[in-house]
């Protein structure tokens, strides 16, 4: 079944009062939080595809996006990228629909109008939006958490956990068309931002989406806190610790940072810290530096998942 430019797989599953859990790459999805929070709760969840877009290049970029080679039997197929949508059917509800979708490169509107038909379609009560975003924030504190709950109450609190409304004004994404359109419809609508340490960047995250599934779990009952893979986000930092302690720059930089972070959290004036969208502060490095946190930051993130 054809739903906008979402080809579906049939029969379509009757999904209860479904919830929405969102991410897009690569507009927010730094360290990739909002895929590995996603491939978790699917997992979890028992989660099966419904779906993935019929043509993806009429709104990717393979030049951007570039399709993959691998073998399979021993014959080569190529793996074009696109945006899927999987799906879990819970025995209390409510169900859920997963979008691992892909900022467009072109026909940004037909795009975001075909989600939110697929949204309409199965009657979405609630979408959630997850991303994580690069701060002036020490890996030595724990990672903050801001985002926007409007009336969805949050059954426990979480410590660094920050609600906050975002007034920025300026260049932005065509995805925003979609949180629109989903406000238009009268769907509840939160969103969770986890801010990493711009210093050094991990192609997967654990710590950043330890927090993400930390925070989740205290909105949603269903999702136990202890889903998140903390002690793979705890060896990964701490053996960015073992690194940097000798790097008296990098030493310094960080106690800044840490200087930064507390008097922020002490602060009323918290809330005017970098939104989603807000560019955060940035620290000048010199070229020696950044290049040694991108060899870092390359070594991190090859360890093997728990």
């Amino acid at each position: 079944m054809r739903i906008g430019a979402f080809g579906l797989n049939e029969p379509l599953p009757e999904l209860k009062d479904p919830h929405v859990f969102a991410m897009v790459r690569p507009w927010v999805d730094v360290g990739s939080v909002g895929t590995l929070t996603l491939n978790r709760l699917e997992r979890f969840l028992g989660s099966k595809e419904l779906g993935r877009l019929v043509r993806p290049g009429t709104f990717f970029d393979f030049t951007r996006y570039r399709p993959n080679m691998r073998l399979v039997d021993g014959k080569r197929e190529v793996k074009i990228p696109n945006s899927i949508i999987r799906y879990a059917i819970t025995e209390d509800g409510p169900d859920y629909l997963f979008l691992h979708l892909m900022e467009p490169h072109s026909n940004g509107e037909d795009y975001t109008d075909s989600i939110l038909e697929v949204v309409n379609h199965f009657k979405v009560k609630r979408y959630c939006r997850l991303g994580a975003m690069y701060d002036a924030v020490p890996h030595t504190r724990p990672l903050l958490v801001t985002g926007s709950l409007g009336d969805v109450p949050q059954n426990r609190p979480v410590p660094n956990f920050k609600l906050r409304q975002s007034t920025y004004q300026g260049p932005t994404t065509i995805m925003n068309l979609l949180s629109e359109g989903v406000e238009k419809a009268n769907i509840e609508s939160i969103n969770f931002m986890v801010h990493l340490p711009q210093y050094v960047q991990l192609e997967e995250d654990y710590a950043g989406t330890s927090r993400m599934i930390e925070v989740i779990s205290s909105v949603y009952d269903s999702i136990p806190a202890d889903l998140a893979p903390v002690r793979r986000g705890q060896r990964q930092y701490r053996e960015l610790n073992s690194t940097l302690d000798r790097n008296s720059e990098l030493k310094t930089l960080i106690q800044q940072m840490e200087a930064y972070y507390d008097a922020q959290l002490d602060s009323e004036e918290s809330s005017a810290a970098p939104t989603d969208e807000a560019a955060a502060p940035t620290t000048q490095l010199s070229p020696e530096i950044e290049q040694f946190l991108s060899e870092l930051g390359g070594q991190l993130g090859s360890d093997p998942e728990e």
